[in-house]
C-alpha cells in the first residue's frame, strides 16, 4: 500500500451520526418543558432528570462527537444547548438547595433573551442546511424571545403561547432526529428533510 493510500484510509471517517442523538435529546426535553409552559402539568423531577440527562448531558456528548467529525457548527450548537439545559436545571434547582439566589424574572427574561439572540444566529447558519434544522433554529428562536417576553412583563399568557411553541419546536427537532435515523438505517430517504 502506498503512503497516499494509507492517509486515506486513516482519513475515513467510520464513526456513527451524533446529530439524530443530541436533536432526539433536545427535541425531547424541549417538548416535556413546554408542556409544562403550556399549562399542563407542574415542573417537576420529570423535567429536570431530562434537563440533566437526555437534553443536557446526551446534547453535551452528541457536541463533543460532532467536534470529531469537524463539524463546527454541530459542535457548538450541540454543546451549547446541552449546557442551556443543565444551566436552566441549575437555576431551578439551587436555590431549592439553599445554594444560591433565586433568579428574578428580569434577570431569567436576560438569560432567556441572550440563548434567544444566539439561537438566532445560529439560525443563519442553517440557511446552509435542510429545511428541517431551519424550522427547528427558527423556532427555537422566536421560543426563547417569548419566554423572555414571558419572564419580563409576567404575563402568563405569553409564557403559554410560547410553551404550545415550543411543543412544535420539539417535535420538529425529533422529526429530523428520527429522520436521519430512518434515512440512514434503509440507505434512502424515508423522512424528508427539505
Amino acid at each position: 500500500m502506498s503512503d497516499e493510500t494509507i492517509t486515506q484510509v486513516k482519513n475515513l471517517d467510520f464513526t456513527a451520526n451524533p446529530a439524530p442523538l443530541g436533536l432526539l435529546g433536545f427535541g425531547m426535553t424541549t417538548v416535556l418543558l413546554n408542556l409544562h409552559n403550556a399549562g399542563f402539568f407542574a415542573l417537576g423531577s420529570m423535567i429536570l432528570a431530562m434537563g440533566i440527562f437526555y437534553g443536557g448531558l446526551a446534547q453535551v456528548i452528541a457536541g463533543i462527537e460532532e467536534w470529531k467529525k469537524n463539524n463546527t457548527f454541530g459542535a457548538t450548537a450541540f454543546t451549547s444547548y446541552g449546557l442551556f439545559w443543565m444551566t436552566l436545571v441549575a437555576l431551578l434547582v439551587l436555590p431549592k438547595m439553599g445554594l444560591a439566589e433565586a433568579t428574578s424574572k428580569d434577570a431569567m427574561a436576560a438569560y432567556l433573551f441572550m440563548w434567544g439572540l444566539f439561537t438566532l444566529v445560529m439560525f443563519i447558519g442553517t440557511l446552509k442546511a435542510n429545511r428541517a434544522l431551519q424550522c427547528v433554529f427558527a423556532t427555537l428562536a422566536i421560543l426563547f424571545f417569548l419566554l423572555a417576553l414571558g419572564d419580563l412583563t409576567g404575563n402568563g399568557t405569553i409564557t403559554m403561547i410560547a410553551g404550545y411553541e415550543g411543543i412544535l419546536c420539539g417535535f420538529i427537532a425529533i422529526y429530523a432526529g428520527l429522520a436521519q435515523v430512518l434515512n440512514e438505517m434503509y440507505k434512502r430517504t424515508v423522512a424528508p428533510l427539505g
